[in-house]
């Protein structure tokens, strides 16, 4: 059966965190149509502060998502892994995996915080949404309402 994936990663420092920054970046699409081809990949959107939050669109090879996928008995298991481990918010606890039935697909979001290694640069900060769909499904298919949402982001001062 099919899986497909999207993995959007919007990336922004202390200068989007208010004022009209924020409001660009708090309007950055959290599901895009998908292009047509390209079935065996994950669709990979990219948004950084430092270009408006303009979406940069690749491909990437399944295996190298941030996120777990077994197939097994007719559904599909999908957990994000969270990386990298020294981020924040910490995560003691997390949701436990999904797993979808043919026609339906989870959102899932995660933020984390980061800072340079010698705290020179500031904070940098990050949001990651993975749309995964199992079965068939159209173009406009995370343009919709998910059938799970898994909202995993944290406060991040």
């Amino acid at each position: 059966m099919g899986i497909t994936v999207q993995w959007i990663r919007t990336t922004w420092t202390k200068e989007s965190r208010g004022g009209e920054a924020a409001t660009r970046r708090n309007a950055a699409p959290v599901g895009f149509a998908l292009p047509q081809g390209q079935a065996a990949f994950a669709h990979v959107v990219r948004m950084h502060e430092d270009d408006g939050f303009e979406p940069y669109v690749s491909w990437q090879d399944l295996g190298k998502v941030d996120v777990q996928l077994r197939e097994a008995d007719g559904r599909l298991k999908v957990f994000p892994r969270v990386q990298p481990l020294f981020a924040l918010p910490p995560r003691q606890r997390r949701p436990p995996a999904v797993r979808l039935t043919s026609g339906q697909w989870v959102r899932w979001q995660l933020n984390y915080r980061f800072s340079s290694a010698a705290g020179i640069r500031g904070w940098t900060y990050w949001l990651d949404t993975f749309n995964i769909a199992y079965g068939p499904v159209g173009a406009e298919v995370f343009l919709s309402e998910p059938t799970v949402f898994i909202d995993e982001r944290g406060p991040l001062r």
